[in-house]
């Protein structure tokens, strides 16, 4: 018979599954004293270039209880989105995560759904959910609550959907059944380490985000570093490279919800359409999409530097 938090924590995943989500894991809350130290000594290398906001917030980034009074447990939840149909080959590229409707908007609807449900179904519990806009590491609790493993990309790959996953958090303050890490099957590939167009990847889990395509076409302000021309690969907003040499991802099931669509035109632009893009064609392809965050100027940029 079980007991009354595996219960619940049986309830809250059958719902979680229900919302669309891919998986569900459930990590007990307690100081991150072994990622902090990681953390301190990224930060204190310069590892994230001008993303400043990561400095802020340490304690609350290493212990959800300074996030969510009395937190007890973290749930984590995995979102697929690898596209049934991905851009040709020969056009400007911009990351697959970002073709349909921006994911913070998707997930924290559904997070708030299964706040709301554990709320009205086992406790009224306080709360918060949380995707990717605050400081919650959040690949560290996927990772303790089962769902995966933190590969040499530092990317949570997930045996049944590799690593094209959104991740969400729950913080509670109630007790649940606690699930366990599963074990690292990168095994000796480094194929995302060597793939990596400017070298980001200095080592296998170590990252420096100041090199990485991604932080150079969303994050950097002003101009792109002349060192990086010739090594941006036509990627004008993210990079998808470390994702899709990992083998893993040749398990990638596709989903494509109604959300998650690009605009029809989106998947056959060609590099004339890319470099003679106007702002109102902007606006249109990417109303609800992640790309927004770039600005046009910013991805009109990205797509000069490269010309």
């Amino acid at each position: 018979m079980l007991n009354k938090e595996a219960t619940y924590s049986q309830l809250i995943k059958s719902e979680a599954l229900r919302l669309g989500f891919a998986d569900c894991g459930i990590a007990q809350v307690s100081p991150l004293e072994e990622e902090a130290e990681h953390l301190k000594k990224w930060l204190r290398e310069n590892r994230h270039g001008e993303m400043k906001y990561m400095e802020n917030y340490f304690e609350k980034r290493t212990d959800p209880t300074n996030l969510v009074e009395g937190a007890r447990s973290v749930i984590s939840v995995i979102y697929n989105y690898y596209p049934k149909q991905i851009q040709q080959e020969n056009t400007y590229k911009i990351s697959k995560y970002a073709y349909g409707k921006d994911y913070h908007y998707i997930l924290k609807e559904k997070l708030h759904s299964l706040l709301n449900f554990i709320q009205n179904h086992i406790a009224k519990v306080n709360g918060r959910a949380f995707v990717d806009t605050a400081p919650v590491m959040d690949k560290v609790w996927a990772q303790k609550a089962g769902l995966g493993w933190i590969g040499k990309n530092t990317n949570l790959i997930t045996r049944l959907y590799g690593s094209y996953v959104f991740i969400g958090e729950l913080i509670v303050d109630i007790k649940l059944d606690y699930d366990t890490p599963i074990k690292d099957y990168c095994g000796k590939c480094r194929k995302c380490v060597d793939a990596c167009p400017t070298g980001a990847l200095t080592e296998p889990h170590r990252i420096d985000a100041s090199r990485c395509i991604s932080y150079l076409t969303i994050e950097k302000k002003g101009e792109i570093p002349s060192e990086f021309q010739g090594k941006l690969n036509k990627w004008i907003f993210g990079c998808d490279v470390c994702q899709d040499v990992c083998p893993w991802n040749q398990k990638a099931k596709p989903l494509e919800t109604e959300e998650l669509k690009p605009h029809p035109d989106l998947l056959n632009l060609q590099y004339k359409d890319w470099e003679n893009l106007s702002r109102e064609k902007f606006n249109e392809l990417f109303r609800k999409s992640a790309v927004k965050r770039t600005k046009y100027d910013g991805l009109k940029r990205n797509i000069l530097f490269q010309l």
